[in-house]
C-alpha cells in the first residue's frame, strides 16, 4: 500500500510556542487543556511536571498558571492576576487578535458576530472582550434571529472554514450598511484544509490524526469525507482497525494542528504492520 502524508499537516506555530512555553515552565499548571490531544498533555504531564486544573480556583499566590493556546476569558485572566498568580500567557497570536479587535470595535459602538463554536474554549475567550452587544452564529440562517444595529463587525474562528465565513459575511452584508469584516482564520488552517482536499481526491482511504474534541481536526476530517468516503478521524494508532485498509491502494494521511509527530510516526508504523506495507 501506497502512503502519503498530506503536504501540510500537524503542529502549527501557536501550538509548538505554547509546547515551548510549557516545557520552559516545570512544575506549573496549565489553566484549561494547553492542547486539544490528551496523549501530548500527558507527556508535558510526565517529562515536565506541567499539570494540569480545569479549576480557577486551584491557583494560589505563587503559583505558575500557564494560559491554554486557546485562551481564556478576560475576567478569569483578571482574576489570576489580582490574586498574585504567576500568569505565562501561551495564547496563540491568531486568537489573541480576535480578543483585540472585539474589544476595539466594539468599544467603537460595534456590535459584533462571531462565527465558531459558542462552547469552544477559543469562543468564550474572544467573546469576553466585546462590549455591548456580541452574538456567536454557527450557519447564515442563525442571523436572522439577532436583533442587530446598522454597524456590525464579525471575527471568525481561528479553525474554521473560509467558504462558510464568507456566506456569513454575505448575509451580514446584504441585511446590513456598515459592515466591518477581519478575516481571523489562521494560515495554518488554510494550509493543512488546502493540503488535505487535495491528497483525498487521490486516496482510496484517508486517515486524519488529532484529538476527539479538536475543532480543526474535525474540520480536516470533514473535507477529507467530502472526496474519500473511506475517511477516518483517530487519535492515535489504538484507534486503527485493519479492515478500514482490505483492498485499497492509496493511504492518505493528515493531521490537526496539535497532533504532535510522534503520535503521527507511530500511525504510520501501525498502518505499514496492518497492511505488510
Amino acid at each position: 500500500m501506497k502512503i502519503e502524508l498530506a503536504e501540510s499537516y500537524g503542529f502549527c506555530f501557536g501550538v509548538k510556542r505554547a509546547i515551548k512555553i510549557a516545557e520552559e515552565n516545570r512544575n506549573s499548571a496549565t489553566y484549561g487543556p494547553l492542547i486539544h490531544n490528551a496523549n501530548e498533555i500527558d507527556r508535558l504531564k510526565n517529562d515536565f511536571n506541567v499539570a494540569l486544573s480545569e479549576n480557577l480556583d486551584s491557583f494560589r499566590a505563587g503559583d505558575t498558571a500557564v494560559i491554554r493556546t486557546h485562551g481564556i476569558p478576560k475576567q478569569e485572566l483578571s482574576t489570576l492576576n489580582e490574586r498574585n498568580v504567576n500568569v505565562i500567557d501561551a495564547t496563540c497570536p491568531y486568537v489573541t487578535k480576535p480578543q483585540q479587535i472585539c474589544e476595539e470595535m466594539s468599544a467603537q459602538g460595534y456590535d459584533i458576530v462571531i462565527f465558531g463554536d459558542e462552547s469552544h474554549p477559543e469562543i468564550k475567550g474572544v467573546k469576553s472582550y466585546a462590549i455591548g452587544n456580541v452574538f456567536v452564529v454557527n450557519s447564515p440562517s442563525e442571523i436572522d434571529g439577532l436583533n442587530l444595529r446598522e454597524k456590525v463587525a464579525t471575527v471568525a474562528q481561528t479553525t474554521r472554514k473560509i467558504e462558510e465565513y464568507q456566506q456569513i459575511v454575505g448575509k451580514l452584508m446584504a441585511d446590513h450598511k456598515e459592515v466591518r469584516v477581519f478575516n481571523t482564520i489562521c494560515n495554518a488552517t488554510f494550509d493543512n484544509q488546502d493540503a488535505v482536499r487535495d491528497l483525498a481526491q487521490k486516496a482510496d482511504v484517508m486517515i486524519v490524526i488529532g484529538g476527539k474534541n479538536s475543532s480543526n481536526t474535525k474540520q480536516l476530517h470533514s473535507i477529507a469525507k467530502e472526496y474519500c468516503q473511506d475517511s477516518y478521524h483517530i487519535e492515535s494508532q489504538n484507534d486503527l482497525q485493519s479492515e478500514w485498509f482490505s483492498e485499497k491502494e492509496f493511504c492518505g494521511i493528515s493531521a490537526g494542528a496539535s497532533t504532535p509527530d510522534w503520535i503521527i510516526d507511530d500511525v504510520i508504523s501501525k498502518i505499514k504492520s496492518l497492511t505488510n506495507s
